[in-house]
């Protein structure tokens, strides 16, 4: 049994940034986003969300993916592995709902969604009529469209305001602490940009995935519904279902300044000290769990601060300074 994730209503910036952001834990912020033109048109039924959306279409082409009727609903890998159960195709967002629309007549129909579609891009104009004031408005929003599809539990690098602005989404979330019992795919192979856990979250396989079970009992669930929004911190893993036959999302993803790629500080962790004999690389890990994850207070509090050298705070010349020391090239 999952445990509800918090609540909030009523948050403002102010509050988002000096509650919820510090807390590091998934928040629901019930009716952030329901005086949206979109939410008000959904309202309306599907039919009137996609004509308000049409007018906006650029005729832009987008990500669309399609899984066959038969092969479940699961963004997954192909039975083999080579591939993954989905096909590709790129369409304007009014193909994709007129597609929407016509499917939502079949009793079995394929499992639709477009994905990460710039709605600057895609839907000029959106962007404008539709303000989060939680963040900077430079941070761009995406649009998610499709029918009842599910993408499977992953985690981005980037924090993460999802907004529900037509349908149902149920999210499912687990702390990053429990990487070790999803069952986690491969880097650089995964139906979603990060890896995917293995287990189908809505009818998870004990058997084969007996660890699973101590991830189940840590995680939180919401189901959102149109004008709802949910704060996901960086590298939380969240499995996302949607469930009617029309359903839009807006998300806006954002990162601290100055930070750089996590994926890519991991790989070359990977490169640098994974031919290492176990002994070394556990006595690596005790550096790195000291000098880069653990408090830098305990760290250096012995050492004068004008001699912390790379231990120092990091400012933009010590950034630049460890990028020399490495061989990164100035502002990279």
């Amino acid at each position: 049994m999952t445990a509800p994730i918090a609540e909030f209503h009523g948050v403002d910036s102010k509050r988002f940034e000096t509650e919820i952001v510090p807390a590091y834990r998934p928040a629901v912020l019930r009716g952030l986003v329901a005086a949206w033109p979109a939410v008000q048109r959904a309202t309306e039924g599907d039919l009137a969300l996609c004509r308000y959306l049409a007018a906006l279409d650029s005729g832009a082409e987008v990500d669309a993916l399609m899984i066959p009727p038969g092969r479940g609903r699961r963004l997954f890998f192909a039975d083999d592995w080579n591939g993954f159960n989905y096909l590709r195709n790129r369409l304007p967002p009014s193909a994709v709902m007129e597609q929407l629309l016509r499917y939502a007549q079949f009793p079995n129909p394929p499992a639709l969604a477009a994905q990460s579609a710039l709605a600057d891009t895609a839907t000029p104009g959106f962007a404008a009529a539709h303000p989060l004031p939680l963040l900077d408005a430079t941070v761009a929003p995406r649009l998610w469209l499709g029918n009842a599809i599910q993408t499977p539990t992953h985690f981005d690098e980037s924090a993460n305001i999802a907004c529900v602005a037509a349908g149902e989404r149920c999210f499912t979330l687990f702390p990053p602490q429990q990487i070790g019992n999803l069952y986690v795919g491969p880097i650089g192979h995964a139906p979603t940009g990060t890896p995917i856990s293995l287990v189908d979250v809505e009818a998870p396989d004990l058997e084969r995935f007996p660890r699973y079970a101590e991830a189940e009992a840590a995680a939180l669930q919401a189901v959102l519904r149109p004008g709802d929004a949910i704060y996901i911190p960086p590298l939380w893993w969240h499995h996302v279902s949607s469930r009617k036959p029309l359903n839009l999302l807006v998300n806006y993803w954002w990162t601290l300044p100055g930070a750089g790629s996590g994926i890519g500080a991991l790989l070359h962790a990977r490169l640098a000290f994974g031919a290492f004999p176990p002994a070394q690389r556990e006595a690596w890990a005790a550096l790195l769990a000291h000098w880069v994850f653990g408090a830098d207070e305990t760290a250096t509090a012995h050492i004068p601060p004008a001699f912390r050298g790379v231990h120092g705070e990091l400012t933009p010349e010590l950034r630049e300074q460890l990028r020399k020391m490495i061989g990164l090239e100035p502002g990279s």
